[in-house]
C-alpha cells in the first residue's frame, strides 16, 4: 500500500500544528491554573473534570468519564536532617507509597552502599538498625529505577529502618525526585525517601572515609482509602468503520510536586492539539479516532486497566493505541510494540508504520524502532493491539521528571507543537488507511 499518497495531508497538520497557540495555551491552564495532579487529590478531580468540559468545547464527539477507583498515598509533612559530623538539612522527598516514621521520627546512622550486590556482601549485621542509603549512579531510568522501587523492601530484610534513595536523574541542582516505590509482602516496611544527588554522594563519600553519618528522618505519609476518579475521553467518528479504533493520549495524574508539565501534562494536551487539530481540517478518517486522558499512571496504573475493561464492553475493536508519556521535547519517532513481549512484531506492520513516519520527516520524526509502548495502553498491547510511544530526544526529561523543577516554564513550544504534530499526523493515518 502507497502510504506517500498521505504526504499532502500530513504537511497541512503539521504546518497546522506548528502555528497554533490552542494546545500550548490549554497545557500553561493545566499547570498554572490546577497544577500537580497525584491520584485521589481534589487537583487532580478538577483536572479531569476541566478536560472532558475542555473536550466539549472543542466539538469533540461521546464526550464521557469512565469511573475508576485509585490509590491516595498522602505525603504529609516530612524532613531529613544529617546530624553527624554536620548539622545540616538535607533536600529529601519522601517516595510514594511510603509508610511514615514513628511520631518522633528516626534517628540512626547510616550504611551507604552502590549497589545490591554491596549490601548483601555487607550482611545483616552492619546493616541491622541503621538507614540504608542506596547512591546508584543513574545508567538509565529502566536500570536504575529498580533502588527506587525495591530497596526499602531489600534494605529491611536485613533489618534496616529506613532506606533512602539517590534521586533517579543523570542531572541535578540538589532537587530531589520522588516516584513509586513498592513494599514486598515478606519484609517489614520501612520509611522510604530520595534524596538529591548531591546529598548521596555527599554522605557516600563521608563513609568512605570512614566517617560516623548520622541522620534523622521524619515522615508522616500515609495511604487512605481508595478513592474515586475517571479517564476521560472524546472522539471523531470514523465515517466508514466507527466501531473500529485507534486511541491516542496520555496520563492526567503526575506526582504532588512541580506541576506536571512534562510528565504528563504535555503528553495529555499534545494528544488533544492532535485530535482538535484533525477535527478543525475537516478530516474524517474511516476509523473514530479517541482520545484518552488516563488515570492513575504514576502509582498504579489503574486508569489503563480501567479503560480496557470498559472497551471491551462496548463492542468496538482497537487497531492501534498511541500513548506520549516521555516528556514534550523535541520528538524523533515513535516505538512500536504488540503484544506481552513487546518485541514480536510482524514484519508487515513494522512496514507499514515506518511509511507512517517517513511522512514526518518535515519535523525530523521519522524514526520507527521496536519499543514497549507506554503503560497506560500496555493493557491493549497485552491482547494484541499494536502500540505506539512517541519518543523524543529526552535531553532533559529525566532533569525534571517526578520533582519540583516539572514545570511549565520547561516546555519548550516549537518541540511541544511538534509532538502534537507527530501525533496528530500517526493517529489521523492509521485510522483511515483502507
Amino acid at each position: 500500500m502507497d502510504v506517500s499518497k498521505y504526504q499532502a495531508t500530513a504537511n497541512k497538520l503539521i504546518d497546522a500544528a506548528l502555528a497554533d497557540d490552542v494546545g500550548l495555551n490549554r497545557l500553561e491552564y493545566l499547570c498554572y491554573r490546577i497544577g500537580n495532579r497525584l491520584s485521589g487529590s481534589a487537583s487532580l478531580d478538577q483536572a479531569i473534570a476541566w478536560g472532558a468540559e475542555e473536550m466539549k468545547k472543542a466539538g469533540l464527539a461521546n464526550v464521557r468519564t469512565i469511573p475508576v477507583k485509585v490509590p491516595h498515598w498522602v505525603r504529609g509533612r516530612e524532613l531529613a536532617e544529617m546530624l553527624e559530623p554536620l548539622q545540616k538539612p538535607l533536600f529529601m522527598l519522601g517516595l510514594g507509597g511510603s509508610v511514615a516514621t514513628p511520631p518522633e521520627g528516626i534517628t540512626a546512622d547510616v550504611v551507604a552502599v552502590s549497589s545490591f550486590d554491596e549490601l548483601e556482601k555487607l550482611g545483616k549485621r552492619a546493616v541491622e538498625g541503621r538507614i540504608v542509603l542506596y547512591d546508584a549512579p543513574f545508567v538509565s531510568y529502566g536500570q536504575t529505577v529498580q533502588y527506587r522501587g525495591n530497596g526499602a523492601s531489600r534494605a529491611a530484610r536485613l533489618g534496616a529502618v529506613a532506606a533512602l534513595v539517590r534521586s533517579i536523574t543523570p542531572r541535578s541542582l540538589r532537587d530531589p525526585h520522588t516516584g513509586a516505590m513498592q513494599y514486598s509482602t515478606t519484609d517489614p516496611k520501612i520509611p522510604t525517601a530520595a534524596v538529591s544527588v548531591e546529598d548521596a554522594m555527599w554522605i557516600h563519600g563521608l563513609t568512605r572515609a570512614g566517617q560516623k553519618v548520622r541522620v534523622h528522618l521524619t515522615m508522616e505519609a500515609h495511604t487512605e482509602p481508595d478513592a474515586d476518579s475517571a479517564d476521560v475521553i472524546g472522539e471523531i467518528v470514523g465515517r466508514e468503520k466507527p466501531e473500529e479504533v485507534v486511541v491516542i493520549g496520555g496520563h492526567t495524574d503526575s506526582w504532588d510536586v512541580g506541576q506536571g508539565a512534562h510528565d504528563d501534562g504535555g503528553g495529555i494536551m499534545a494528544a488533544f492539539e492532535a485530535v482538535s487539530l484533525i477535527r478543525k481540517l475537516g478530516l474524517q478518517p474511516r476509523r473514530t479516532i479517541r482520545l484518552v486522558f488516563w488515570t492513575n499512571e504514576e502509582n498504579g496504573g489503574r486508569g489503563g486497566i480501567a479503560y480496557r475493561d470498559w472497551a471491551g464492553t462496548q463492542g468496538s475493536k482497537h487497531v492501534a493505541a498511541i500513548e506520549m508519556d516521555g516528556g514534550a521535547e523535541k520528538p524523533v519517532g515513535f516505538d512500536i510494540g504488540v503484544g506481552r513481549t513487546f518485541h514480536a512484531i510482524p514484519p508487515e506492520l513494522m512496514e507499514r508504520a515506518a511509511a507512517i513516519g517517513a511522512l514526518l520527516k518535515k519535523i525530523d520524526a521519522a524514526k520507527i524502532v521496536p519499543g514497549e509502548g507506554e503503560a497506560d495502553i500496555e493493557p491493549l498491547m497485552a491482547l494484541g493491539v499494536p502500540g505506539f510511544g512517541l519518543r523524543t530526544v529526552e535531553t532533559h526529561y529525566f532533569d525534571y521528571h517526578h520533582s519540583q523543577a516539572d514545570t511549565f516554564d520547561k516546555i519548550v513550544p516549537d518541540d511541544f507543537k511538534r509532538c502534537a504534530a507527530a501525533m496528530a499526523v500517526m493517529a489521523y493515518v492509521l485510522a483511515d488507511l483502507p
